[in-house]
């Protein structure tokens, strides 16, 4: 007999739990299906109303968590760890954004917990999921950089917070949930991690030119096992709303990840050729997202899977609270 859908009940509907919605609306439904939606806020679940219609709005934290089998948690980082330790308890499995609070140490226990309890947890760092990252493993294990030695990571913004998220300013660009090292930073960071190994943090500097608002510019050194990474990030020197580079560099040659999706080789005369199958972010997102939401009913039946860890979300969070304690 085949198993019944994974119901997916989501808390939070900005940007993020927009986009997991409409695509779980669009998945097979016979895998997964959407069981409800709750914001604290009344604009957000008047938007959604308005939006989509079909979606059945729930009336609080509780009740979506009674509805679900698998709790979706898009809502501000300070609350994540709350919705996520009550879903726990009441056997359903957790798919988070990151970062999994804004406190260190209380990440690391709930990490511990969840271990103790065996309790499947996951984190949304779509780069789990990423058809471009499997360009680059395909390129290594080719031998197009040879053993690689050094990785480059570079991420920049005409201003901050990015355009689609200004209705998010209040805690999107406050020091205690925001910044872009958080929202952006830690993806590559968690690439890096996934690619190479454990990070170990060897120098970083940050600058808070605004006051009260969140970083402006960082700089970082690290490793990802024993592999050499620069982080640099910056707003205001570039007329991109969001431009990122993932480089990873051999003697034989260099290969990176340019604006979330695209995959690009460096030719002998130093341009970059595109894989062929590249895409925009945003008409790769969706075909992403299909995969996160394919492995989140795993993760809910205990099936095989490879969503980031709550463990590698912890370890990324105290590399990106490090830096930018300065």
């Amino acid at each position: 007999m085949a198993s019944a859908p994974v119901r997916l009940g989501i808390i939070g509907y900005g940007i993020m739990g927009e986009r997991l919605l409409r695509a779980a609306l669009n998945h097979d439904q016979s895998v997964l299906t959407v069981a409800g939606v709750w914001d604290p806020s009344k604009d957000a679940m008047a938007r959604l109303q308005s939006d989509l219609p079909q979606v059945t709005q729930l009336a609080s934290s509780d009740a979506v968590i009674a509805a679900s089998d698998c709790l979706y948690i898009a809502s501000p980082p300070a609350s994540h760890l709350g919705y996520a330790r009550t879903a726990f308890a009441r056997g359903l499995s957790v798919f988070c954004e990151k970062p999994l609070a804004v406190d260190v140490a209380d990440a690391e226990a709930f990490v511990t917990e969840a271990a103790k309890s065996k309790a499947r947890g996951g984190v949304n760092f779509p780069f789990a999921s990423s058809f471009a990252v499997d360009q680059l493993r395909e390129w290594m294990a080719g031998g197009v950089t040879g053993d690689v030695q050094r990785i480059d990571i570079e991420v920049g913004f005409a201003a901050w917070p990015r355009p689609w998220q200004v209705d998010a300013v209040s805690w999107l660009d406050a020091r205690a949930q925001g910044g872009f090292t958080r929202e952006v930073g830690s993806h590559f960071l968690f690439l890096a991690r996934r690619l190479f190994g454990p990070l170990s943090l060897l120098s970083h500097s940050v600058a808070y030119p605004e006051a009260g608002k969140s970083e402006r510019s960082i700089a970082a050194a690290l490793t990802a096992g024993s592999l050499p990474v620069s982080v640099s990030g910056v707003v205001g020197e570039t007329d991109k709303p969001d431009h990122n580079i993932f480089r990873i560099t051999g003697p034989k040659g260099a290969i990176r990840l340019r604006d979330w999706s695209i995959a690009e080789k460096q030719e002998k005369d130093g341009s970059w050729r595109e894989a062929p199958d590249a895409l925009p972010n945003e008409k790769m997102r969706p075909l992403v997202l299909k995969r996160q939401l394919d492995k989140v009913a795993a993760l809910t039946r205990a099936e095989g899977q490879d969503l980031a860890t709550l463990a590698e979300a912890a370890e990324v969070q105290r590399v990106v609270e490090t830096i930018l304690k300065g």
